[in-house]
């Protein structure tokens, strides 16, 4: 699929809720509140803190991804990121293009190390595809997530350097 990865623009927003949604209404792989509203989530996704990108495919909104400082002083070197893909898009390669687009923006950005600080053990294609992309686990949180099938389950801080 050819994927296209730029800067958001306020136009972005209904399709960045569109596939926010569904991802916030399941409560499978972000730690944020379920029911989330959609002013809530548009201002955490597009917050004054980051850098919000889109990947467009087949002339569409089929993912989108922030950039970030993952701490304050002396740990903003190290970014963090948050990736979403539109269902109809999964399996499509949107998440690995967003990846490896931030991860190029992170350099760029003088960050020299990413961080992912709660990542879902039972979000398996995940945890594959960020292994895949040179992160390793570096921590695992005993039950740190209340997944709403799975019940307690563990989450991973995956770290990479830049």
């Amino acid at each position: 699929m050819d994927v296209t990865i730029r800067k958001v623009t306020p136009a972005d927003a209904p399709a960045i809720w569109e596939i926010l949604a569904p991802v916030l209404r399941a409560g499978e792989t972000y730690a944020l509140p379920r029911d989330m509203s959609r002013g809530a989530a548009l201002a955490y996704w597009l917050g004054a803190d980051c850098e919000t990108f889109v990947a467009v495919a087949e002339g569409r909104v089929a993912g989108t991804y922030y950039l970030r400082a993952n701490q304050a002083g002396g740990g903003a070197h190290v970014a963090n990121c948050g990736y979403v893909t539109a269902g109809w898009a999964a399996g499509r390669g949107i998440a690995r293009a967003m990846c490896a687009h931030s991860l190029k923006a992170a350099w760029e950005r003088g960050f020299r190390a990413m961080q992912f600080n709660l990542v879902v053990s039972s979000n398996i294609r995940a945890v594959r595809l960020w292994r895949d992309m040179g992160f390793a686990v570096v921590g695992t949180l005993p039950g740190a997530f209340q997944h709403p099938a799975l019940g307690d389950v563990d989450a991973l801080v995956m770290y990479q350097r830049l």
